[in-house]
């Protein structure tokens, strides 16, 4: 097979949760332990950071995964979704698998997968176990695809695991109460294994406790270590709540909910620092967090011939929207053009309330079938007191942001991780 040959049929056999929804979800670790049994639990040649929670996810995985390169560690990376290229999934030092890696495990495993029927998350996870075994990776940053209890990656027992935040999302598989959702996440940890909790909520705090006694591992929130005493683009100055000293952190990327990541991943360095071979130094943490990077975060896509800032951001649930809400209040513009997108089973009644009231809106589409219509969505925003026009594409809605914006104004783009990736 060429690799889009392999793409397609790995699409089309296994459609992707982020595309289709809920159909593509399974419940369970039956058929991800099968899988990898096959390979030989390729998972236990290398050891591991499982990152879970809400919103964050991603950002602090990247920070983790450059802080240990910068150690001189081969370091995977398994995160999701991907925004351009489905190889982003899958990386070791920084580089993405190749194409022909991609094809040979599915040309390898395809008689098991039309056996056992994997979801395509299940495909890729026991793949990127597989790929970080052939590269003698020393270390692998996992992030959780969903939940944590029952996520495919939970097979992995880690140094550590790290759990971002709680909020709402994808309550129709884990609650649609905080604690509950808490209860799913907590799942990733394991016994006589350190956790990291960014956040001690009080609606939460008592899972994530209750959870770690129950296993006897050593439980640490980062809002009690750390603290963004306040931030400049991408300069942090963070207080220590422990040591009662202050220092300036250069971060690889900007927007103002970094401000909780950052805490988050300097707590997970503190606990990973004592379990690794060679212990971090201060150094090559603040080298490692300069150089974290991930694409679709408060990220700034305008060219020399754009009228004004461009902001894409991937934050696309109830509290991913507000921290964005939050900073783009902030933001000294005479007109906002908000480029909106969203998935049909977002929970739109608690975030079109967030969202600016001022704002020019172009409501549009991305191309993928679990995409809530445009149409669909101006009349709910509409509802809500939002006001704009349609476009029936992304790249149609931005060109009309374009064609309507001036000097001094600023054009957004979000909703959806989707949305976003059509327009980097």
């Amino acid at each position: 097979m060429t690799y889009p040959e392999t793409i397609e049929y790995l699409y089309n056999t296994a459609p992707m949760f982020q595309s289709v929804g809920g159909k593509a979800y399974k419940e369970g670790l039956e058929t991800t332990v099968a899988l990898n049994a096959l390979l030989g639990n390729p998972y236990e040649a290398f050891r591991s950071v499982h990152v879970g929670g809400t919103n964050g996810k991603g950002s602090v995985s990247q920070m983790l995964c450059a802080v240990l390169r910068e150690a001189g560690y081969k370091v995977g990376l398994y995160t999701s979704p991907h925004l351009k290229d489905f190889r982003e999934r899958i990386q070791a030092d920084g580089r993405m698998i190749s194409e022909r890696d991609v094809i040979d495990f599915i040309e390898r495993m395809r008689p098991h997968i039309e056996t056992l029927r994997p979801s395509f998350f299940e495909i890729t996870t026991a793949m990127a176990f597989d790929f970080f075994r052939r590269q003698q990776t020393d270390i692998a940053v996992v992030e959780v695809g969903m939940g944590g209890r029952l996520d495919c990656t939970n097979v992995i027992t880690p140094l550590a695991s790290v759990i971002t935040n709680i909020s709402f999302d994808h309550m129709q598989f884990l609650g649609d109460t905080l604690p509950k959702i808490a209860g799913e996440k907590a799942g990733i940890i394991k016994p006589g294994v350190p956790v990291v909790v960014g956040e001690s909520r009080p609606e939460t705090a008592p899972t994530f406790i209750a959870k770690a006694r129950e296993t006897d591992s050593p439980i640490v929130f980062a809002d009690q270590r750390y603290r963004c005493a306040g931030h400049d683009g991408r300069m942090f100055e963070i207080e220590s709540l422990t040591g009662g000293y202050r220092f300036t952190i250069q971060l690889g990327m900007e927007g103002d909910y970094q401000q909780r990541n950052l805490c988050t991943a300097l707590a997970a360095l503190d606990v990973l620092t004592d379990r690794l071979p060679r212990p971090l130094t201060t150094m090559q943490v603040r080298r490692g967090l300069a150089e974290a990077r991930v694409p679709g975060r408060w990220q700034n896509i305008a060219t020399g011939s754009d009228p004004c800032p461009i902001i894409c951001d991937t934050g696309h649930n109830e509290a991913g929207l507000a921290f964005v809400t939050e900073q783009l209040e902030r933001q000294s513009c005479d007109k906002l053009y908000f480029v909106l997108g969203v998935v049909a089973d977002k929970d739109l009644d608690h975030i079109l309330p967030l969202l600016p009231r001022d704002a020019h809106y172009i409501f549009t589409q991305a191309r993928l079938p679990r995409a809530l219509r445009a149409d669909t969505l101006a009349d709910r925003a509409r509802a809500a007191g939002l006001r704009g026009e349609v476009a029936a594409s992304v790249p149609e809605a931005l060109a009309k942001a374009r064609s309507l914006a001036s000097a001094g104004d600023l054009i957004f783009v979000g909703g959806s991780t989707f949305t976003v990736a059509e327009v980097l």
